[in-house]
Order: C-alpha cells, then sequence, then structure tokens
C-alpha cells in the first residue's frame, strides 16, 4: 500500500476536504506572485563581474567581501535565494494536494 492509498482510504472530516481546493488557489497564487517577485529581483542585481566559475570559487580577502551579506546586494541575493526555496517547497505541497484530492 502507498502513502497515497492510505490517505486517500482514510476518512477525513468535511471541513479538511472542502478546504483543499481553496488551499491549492492559495499556493498557486503564490506561486505565481514569488516567481514575479523572483524575476525582478534577479534583473535588479548587478551581474557578477569575474564570470564563470571564478565567481562561484574566488576566495577574495577583502573588507568588502567580508561584508557583502550585509550589502543591498548581499540581501538581493538572500531574499532571492529564499524565495526560490519557497517557491519550490509551495509547488511540492500543490503536487502532494492536487494529488491527494484527485483521489489518484
Amino acid at each position: 500500500m502507498n502513502l497515497l492509498s492510505i490517505l486517500a482510504s482514510s476518512t477525513v472530516p468535511a471541513w479538511v476536504s472542502a478546504s483543499f481546493p481553496i488551499i491549492r488557489y492559495i499556493l498557486l497564487g503564490y506561486i505565481g506572485v514569488a516567481a514575479i517577485v523572483i524575476t525582478i529581483l534577479v534583473l535588479l542585481q548587478p551581474s557578477n563581474s569575474q564570470g564563470g566559475i571564478q565567481g562561484v570559487t574566488s576566495n577574495t580577502e577583502t573588507y568588502y567581501a567580508h561584508n557583502k551579506g550585509e550589502s543591498r546586494e548581499g540581501r538581493m541575493k538572500k531574499a532571492t535565494m529564499w524565495l526560490a526555496i519557497s517557491v519550490a517547497v509551495a509547488t511540492v505541497l500543490y503536487f502532494i494536494l492536487t494529488l491527494v484530492y484527485s483521489g489518484v
């Protein structure tokens, strides 16, 4: 027996099954808004001047490099990362709810 058949066979209160479509719409709206915000944040970020693999592996030991996370650019990169993670989680939740609600 797989997880989906266990979830589908168990009886749930009516308010839970009635709230699935609403939760799915909320998740879908959040995914859409977050995707637009991620796109805007990426477009506003300055390009990496080092480029290529050096941008990932560079080992610059400057004062600015140590405090780069507190700058506007660093905050934008962190916000982009956290929004992307939340979109991935919301997408997985959306499809789990879709599978459970459809009774597959």
